[in-house]
């Protein structure tokens, strides 16, 4: 299984907490596309005339596409379908391909809706994060609480049957009856995944320096903990299943492209600052969109590149696993790194198990509900 990520790079406005890379400014929309479209080029063709140089694809039928960023609805619907058809034309896809559009409720019209179900779109995931206008306004996010619930029917009139949301929790503000209510629409609307984060506070946002200059609240650790608990035991009572730390799914609703990452199937990045990975070595694009443009003019791809030691790769995957319902393989483990790796990683779990933050199921070690509070730490302790 291999997957196609495509960092789309601009937002129309700047939410406080984001750090992913993006730009404001739609002036250089049109020669990204072209850019992105000689990527494409170039990398199948690398495939082909050196076999493994850059290429993260090699041999391997294309089972997910995925257009993130950034904000990918603010692609025109043609500039969206020219993607998928250069993409079709260079790589081997699956015809069922699960193919994913991130956008904004305010972006989402009945127009461009059926624009991207024509052009192969099959699944959406929109970026709600809250039902409360204070809470948006908060976060400074581009649409009202009333567009974002009126997306999803929007979405089911134009044929649309897979799609998630994303909510966020633990901001100021937003009190524990509240937090219940944005779960009870999800609810209410028989959405089949969902999508929930707790705000972070990264360095150099927005939010970052409001904080610092106490003019914005800084997060309270007590409630984050608080509303993910409940978010835990709501979503399973719900018939969800809690498949990944911050993903939730109704039985054969869950994110394929995402699902991809945490189980290391390879995957083509394209755009600037997009990762690529095929388990052995990882790559990612400049991120910067004027020096991604001018490099593809001269049929450059503008990237770094790692090559993965077998103790990076057997930490990203204790660290990708045990956020998984299925959690960290010790079998796998044995196979793949030896087995005083597999004896180790047994033997270091042991302190987690006491405090009934990890237990053990059938030779795969798996958080518990409240290890799942300390799901970075306890990684960062079975490592190599």
């Amino acid at each position: 299984m291999a997957g196609i990520y495509i960092h789309i790079p601009f937002c129309r406005q700047a939410c406080t907490y984001c750090n992913f890379h993006f730009s404001t400014s739609l002036h250089y929309k049109n020669e990204f596309v072209s850019a992105l479209l000689k990527e494409l080029q170039l990398q199948s063709s690398v495939a082909a005339e050196s076999g493994f140089q850059h290429n993260y694809l090699l041999e391997q039928t294309v089972e997910t596409i995925y257009f993130g960023g950034g904000t990918p609805s603010l692609l025109s619907t043609e500039e969206v379908k020219t993607i998928i058809d250069t993409i079709h034309s260079l790589y081997q896809v699956n015809p069922n391909a699960e193919i994913t559009l991130e956008a904004n409720p305010d972006d989402v019209t009945d127009e461009k809706l059926y624009g991207w179900k024509t052009a192969g779109i099959n699944r959406l995931s929109i970026g709600i994060q809250s039902l409360f206008d204070e809470d948006l306004q908060w976060m400074n996010r581009a649409h009202t609480a009333a567009e974002a619930k009126q997306v999803i029917q929007k979405a089911r009139n134009a044929g649309f049957e897979t799609f998630t949301v994303d909510l966020i929790y633990g901001t100021p503000g937003l009190t524990d009856e509240k937090w219940e209510q944005n779960l009870d629409w999800v609810i209410e609307q028989q959405i089949t995944h969902l999508s929930c984060y707790a705000l972070t506070v990264e360095e150099k946002t927005p939010l970052d320096k409001q904080i610092r200059l106490l003019q914005k609240t800084d997060i309270d650790a007590e409630q984050q903990s608080r509303q993910f608990l409940f978010l835990m035991d709501y979503m399973q009572q719900a018939g969800f299943e809690h498949y990944e730390i911050s993903n939730f799914a109704k039985p054969g609703h869950r994110s394929k492209h995402n699902s991809s990452y945490w189980h290391g199937a390879h995957y083509l990045g394209l755009g600037p600052s997009a990762h690529s990975y095929n388990g052995n070595s990882r790559q990612w694009n400049v991120a910067n969109n004027q020096q991604y443009i001018q490099s593809l003019s001269k049929n450059i791809i503008p990237f770094e590149k790692e090559e993965l030691t077998k103790t990076q790769q057997l930490n990203e995957y204790v660290m990708t696993s045990l956020r998984l319902l299925e959690g960290c393989d010790l079998e796998f483990v044995q196979d793949q790194f030896g087995e005083a790796e597999a004896i180790r990683l047994k033997a270091s779990s042991n302190t987690f198990q006491q405090m009934k933050w990890l237990t053990e199921i059938n030779n795969h070690l798996v958080l518990t509900r409240e290890g799942k509070l300390f799901a970075d730490r306890i990684a960062s302790d079975l490592f190599v």
